[in-house]
């Protein structure tokens, strides 16, 4: 019985630590990624990703580590004393940042600066995560991959 309390107290907490962030991606989509944007414009290599592949992408990442703050909050993880918290809030904002840079106003070196930060952040909350669990620092590596492709394909969006 008591498993059932502690399950049924800690799902609106999940609901909360996957909606955030789901929902601060969800408004980045709609505010900078779908009318004013250059990426549709630029003449691109055919194996560049469509920008409804770059959008479902960033929403998984947001939800996963979302699903992994979670865990490592319910874990202990996030006490004054370590670094995990500061580290997922950097990587929320870092994800934040990329689309209207690179997509609406078309900085792409200052894109590609920001999604080299952006992936050590992940490595460094990658890192933090798994010391409080392991199986939630696995979470995290599709977010790495994610991340290193966005950075490849902004680093190839210079020379185009």
């Amino acid at each position: 019985m008591e498993s059932r309390h502690k399950i049924s107290c800690s799902f609106p907490k999940l609901a909360v630590a996957v909606g955030v962030p789901l929902c601060l991606t969800t408004a980045m989509i709609f505010l900078f990624g779908s009318s004013h944007n250059k990426y549709r414009a630029m003449a691109k290599p055919f194996w560049f990703p469509p920008m409804w592949v770059m959008h479902v992408g960033s929403l998984a990442c947001s939800g996963l580590m979302g699903v992994s703050a979670w865990s490592v909050w319910s874990d202990g993880g996030f006490r004054a004393e370590s670094e995990a918290l500061p580290l997922y809030v950097a990587h929320v904002s870092l994800g934040m940042a990329w689309e209207p840079l690179v997509m609406v106003m078309g900085a792409v070196w200052m894109g590609l600066g920001f999604c080299v930060v952006h992936f050590g952040t992940l490595v460094a909350c990658y890192s933090a995560f798994r010391k409080v669990n392991p199986a939630v620092g696995e979470l995290v590596k599709p977010c790495l991959a994610w991340v290193a492709l966005l950075t490849f394909l902004t680093f190839k969006l210079i020379y185009l």
